[in-house]
Formats: structure tokens, C-alpha cells, sequence
């Protein structure tokens, strides 16, 4: 009977994901870090408040990491974005969660991981994010510094549709690890840092020899990709989003807002998301946490 029950709540829930056309899911994982970092419900709300504007997408929110009822929330899904911790708190990293994801996109279901959510580990999740979104954070060859970037001129993909270019102070990693020859991986977002961003000792995420030397030739590091699989699925990797204020700018967040939509495969509007965020609303839904927020 039990059984029953939740391929009801399942079928349900499919239904109604066809009945108010792309349904879009984001899982956002456990409060973490300061006040006004690592903000991952409030982040995925703003998201969600603008997706539910675009015609024929739903958009459902889900707390503190893996949905309860997963079969249920993912049911019709066509795109998971996930913003969470990553390492081995990653909710994809759990139990038999990474199983559970590549069933679904190995059906063509697209992926987004923003911020740290970027970083599985080198002993589970590292191979199977190469191939769903086309690359992720390594540790001991990527780094995790602040800084601030200019990202101009800006590749001619449907993801840059009304995006100007960007000038924006985050935690932006870099030195990511990619697939052989970027294969099927398409730069959205590079920069060239500068050698202030490896003023930190090395270790795991602060610096190592191989970055160094990519820094010290002017390589230009990418931070933002879009990624095809050969099963039509697609993904992105958004490595900033530490900083919530971020959310704020509007060309920082139609970037990210055209990625979903990108890869749920519906079309972006030829001038992108078209969503305002107002001081209010920033302030909304943040967690609770030290400092008095």
C-alpha cells in the first residue's frame, strides 16, 4: 500500500509538471557560513520567484539539501539546479543519490551547480560531474579566491542573451577541472586573474604548483561553462554566488536564470530573463545565523 501511495504521489506530481509545462527544480542545501553568504534558500528563492514568471515554467523549491519525497520532487523534472556545501557534504554525494541523478539525466534531464556545489570529491562524484556538467572544483588543483574579475566580451550564446558585460567582486574558483579537450564544454564566463588571488600558502583549495604556473603565463581561467552530453542533456557550472548581494545584480543574475532555462531546453527570450530584484526582496527568506540575521 505504501508502495502504491508514493507511485501516486509520483505520477501525481508528473502530471501536474506537464499540466503547467517545464518544471524546473532547485535543491538548496543547509544554512552555511556567515550572514549573507552561502545564502542557499534565499538564492534559490530569488530564482525561483523569477522563473515562475517565464511562460509555461514551474519552478519548486526544496530546503536543506535532498528533498524528503525525491521520487516525488523530481518526478517530470526538466532541469536540477543545486546550491549547497559541496566536498563530502555534496547532497548528491549521499547515500544513493548520485544513482538517483544520472537515471534522471541519462534521460536528457539537465543539471546546474552553483557556487560550491561545483565540488564533489575526487573519490565519489568527480567522474560523473565531468560528464553532467563538463567539469567541477578539484582540490589541490583548483582554486577558491575573492576577487574581482572583469568578464568582457562575453561569448554569443543563448546563456549571454541581454547579459552586458560583468565587473563583480565574489568567490569566483578557478583552475577547474574539465573534460579531455573541453569536449562538448563551452566557456561562458573568463577572466584572467591576477597573482594577488595566490597570495595564500597551498593546500586543497588555496594554491598548488600547477595554478601558479597557469597564473604566472596569463592563462585566462574560466568560471562559468555550458556543457552538452551526447544524450542531449545539458549542464552549467557557475562558480560564483558566495556572496548573496550578488544576487542583486541583474546581469549576474540573468546569466545564471538563462542557464536554467537553457537547460530545461526551453528558449531564452532574446534579450534574457527579464526579472528585477528589489532591496526587499534581498533581504527575504535568509537563514538564521550568527550576526544577527
Amino acid at each position: 500500500m505504501k508502495y502504491m501511495l508514493c507511485a501516486l504521489a509520483a505520477l501525481a506530481c508528473a502530471w501536474t509538471a506537464c499540466a503547467g509545462g517545464t518544471k524546473i527544480v532547485l535543491i538548496a542545501g543547509p544554512p552555511s557560513h556567515g550572514p549573507g553568504d552561502h545564502e542557499h534558500r534565499a538564492g534559490c528563492l530569488l530564482l525561483k520567484s523569477c522563473l515562475d514568471k517565464v511562460p509555461g515554467v514551474t519552478a519548486e523549491v526544496y530546503s536543506n539539501g535532498w528533498p524528503q519525497n525525491a521520487e516525488a520532487a523530481l518526478a517530470g523534472a526538466a532541469t536540477l539546479v543545486v546550491y549547497s556545501d559541496g566536498g563530502e557534504g555534496h547532497p548528491l554525494l549521499r547515500d544513493d543519490h548520485l544513482k538517483t541523478i544520472a537515471g534522471l539525466l541519462n534521460r536528457g534531464v539537465g543539471l546546474v551547480c552553483l557556487h560550491y556545489a561545483v565540488e564533489p570529491t575526487k573519490e565519489a562524484g568527480e567522474k560523473e560531474f565531468l560528464d553532467w556538467i563538463g567539469g567541477c572544483f578539484e582540490t589541490d588543483w583548483s582554486v577558491n579566491p575573492t576577487w574581482l574579475p572583469e568578464f568582457k566580451p562575453l561569448p554569443t550564446h543563448p546563456i549571454t542573451r541581454g547579459v552586458k558585460p560583468l565587473h563583480i567582486y565574489d568567490e569566483w574558483y578557478y583552475h577547474m577541472r574539465f573534460r579531455e579537450g573541453m569536449k562538448g564544454v563551452t566557456p561562458i564566463l573568463s577572466a584572467v586573474p591576477p597573482e594577488s588571488t595566490l597570495s595564500r600558502p597551498d593546500g586543497p583549495h588555496e594554491g598548488n604548483p600547477a595554478v601558479r604556473e597557469a597564473v604566472r603565463r596569463g592563462e585566462a581561467q574560466v568560471v562559468a561553462w555550458a556543457c552538452e552530453r551526447p544524450n542531449g542533456g545539458r549542464g552549467f557550472g557557475f562558480t560564483g554566488a558566495h556572496y548573496h548581494r550578488n544576487w542583486g545584480n541583474d546581469d549576474f543574475r540573468k546569466l545564471v536564470l538563462n542557464a536554467i532555462l537553457w537547460t530545461a531546453k526551453v528558449d531564452v527570450p532574446a534579450e534574457g530573463v527579464d526579472c528585477k530584484i528589489t532591496e526587499e526582496q534581498l533581504k527575504q527568506n535568509l537563514d538564521r545565523k550568527g550576526g544577527g540575521s
